[in-house]
């Protein structure tokens, strides 16, 4: 009691924390009566905390004895599983080290060694919160998992929370990562371009017949007449149309390999959903996007016309999203 009359004469500052691919954006707020009196936010060039943030953070946590540091969680071996059945569990996800947190009928977990190393890194500022992007994204989609039997996604600079709801139940689950993903890739070129080099030894050039290879490619003249395109679905919803419109020119190739890695990684985790039999699963025809680093519109063509699914995209913020996470949490304290 004494505490929430000592809130009511004091500032409160919530600082939180984005980690990206190669930059931290640090977002603050600070509100005196629930009321929002300052926002700042800045990027620093490194994934790990320095002296330049280090001097940002304090010189806001001083300002409060009621300062509040959150994370948003990026732990690779984190997830979301289909219960909050103890005994059920492992079935999904190896719990024996994992921490986790048991909503209604599901469960977001993250290994213990990860948490620990994240508060360790972050000790001399000190971390209240470390949120599950799940979480967010859930809070964020919350109207439409309640409602519908959805796929759902959010976007970060280097991983995908990839979700399966149906009517607010969890079918499925999957933290993407980015740059596994990329390694992989990698790996599988170096194996193809050893296999090229295998099958080139021991072929005599003198005997291939160039003029019947030539003639056989005339089956493939007329392949620039098929119409791969299909019509784009349009949003019922305002709030459901906000995606970004890029022209081809401000699209860099980078970008363009990133979202088809993007799209590979929605496909097969998909997959994983439809052919584990461990999920109850179900047809998904309908994917809604939560776009935290601003893609180009070619994921959602990947996706629409490649796996026919109705895109739906809308933007997000991940800073004040996880800053509002922290404000829910002191209210439920």
């Amino acid at each position: 009691m004494i505490a929430k009359f000592l809130e009511t004469l004091y500032t409160k500052v919530f600082i939180n924390i984005i980690v990206e691919n190669l930059h931290t954006k640090v977002y603050v707020e600070v509100c005196s009566r629930d009321n929002v009196i300052e926002t700042v936010e800045k990027t620093f060039d490194t994934t790990s905390i320095n002296a330049k943030m280090y001097d940002f953070i304090k010189a806001y946590s001083k300002q409060s004895p009621f300062c509040y540091i959150s994370v948003l969680d990026d732990s690779p071996l984190q997830g979301a599983i289909p219960t909050s059945d103890t005994s059920e569990m492992d079935k999904y996800a190896d719990m024996s080290s994992a921490k986790h947190i048991a909503l209604k009928e599901w469960t977001v977990y993250t290994p213990e060694y990860d948490i620990n190393a994240k508060e360790h890194e972050y000790r001399s500022i000190g971390v209240d919160f470390i949120f599950s992007p799940f979480l967010i994204m859930s809070k964020f989609f919350k109207d439409k998992i309640d409602t519908t039997l959805s796929m759902f996604v959010l976007i970060e600079d280097n991983y995908l929370s990839m979700s399966i709801f149906d009517n607010s139940k969890l079918l499925y689950g999957e933290y993407l990562d980015m740059e596994h993903h990329k390694d992989d890739e990698l790996l599988m070129d170096s194996s193809l371009d050893e296999d090229e080099d295998i099958s080139l030894e021991g072929i005599n050039l003198d005997e291939i017949d160039v003029d019947n290879d030539v003639d056989s490619l005339d089956d493939f003249a007329n392949i620039e007449d098929l119409d791969v395109s299909g019509d784009i679905d349009e949003f019922s919803e305002a709030q459901d149309i906000e995606e970004i419109i890029q022209n081809d020119d401000d699209i860099s190739s980078d970008g363009f390999n990133e979202d088809y890695q993007r799209f590979l990684l929605i496909q097969s985790s998909l997959s994983s959903f439809y052919k584990d039999d461990k999920y109850k699963s179900q047809f998904i025809e309908s994917v809604y996007v939560a776009d935290g680093i601003g893609v180009s519109s070619d994921l959602k063509g990947y996706l629409e016309e490649e796996m026919f699914l109705s895109v739906y995209v809308r933007k997000i913020n991940l800073s004040t999203e996880v800053c509002d996470m922290a404000k829910a949490e002191l209210n439920e304290i």
